[in-house]
């Protein structure tokens, strides 16, 4: 039966590392819940066959199961559910930011992996920081090197 069990741990890791090497953010999230499911497995497969009630007095030591294997568990589960909360809660706020759940490239780190490349023209003239076209980061901003800030 382990033998099995091994099977499916290594299948749900698979598929869950190949769902989030995508670009969609709802198979991100799958990706994230089905290696959670391939830990809970490894775990219960780590704990081993089971046994009498770890409870002191009712049976032999040798004869108890193991109750550590069933605490990780219990504690994968509930991390496995809040970050599939977050990941969904990311997945929306993309969904209602831009319309659909790709992610898109990031062109900082396209510069960054190519360091031949020229620099982009808001580095050109030495600023740290790309012009943003809010009026409150502008005043921010302003606030800032006037040394006024929090005045």
């Amino acid at each position: 039966m382990s033998s099995a069990l091994l099977l499916v741990v290594g299948g749900l890791t698979a598929v869950g590392l190949y769902f989030l090497t995508g670009r969609s953010l709802s198979r991100v999230v799958l990706g994230y819940s089905l290696l959670g499911h391939a830990a809970v497995v490894a775990l219960v497969v780590a704990g081993g066959s089971a046994g009498e009630a770890p409870i002191v007095g009712q049976a032999e030591p040798q004869d108890m199961s193991n109750p550590l294997p069933q605490a990780l568990t219990l504690t994968a589960i509930v991390i496995s559910f809040g970050l599939t909360l977050f990941l969904l809660a990311l997945a929306k706020r993309q969904r209602v930011l831009s319309g659909d759940d790709l992610v898109e490239d990031d062109l900082e780190d396209r510069r960054i992996a190519d360091p031949d490349a020229p620099p982009a023209p808001d580095d050109a003239g030495g600023a740290d920081h790309a012009e943003s076209e809010h009026p409150a980061d502008a005043a921010a901003a302003g606030a800032v090197a006037s040394g006024t800030e929090g005045t």
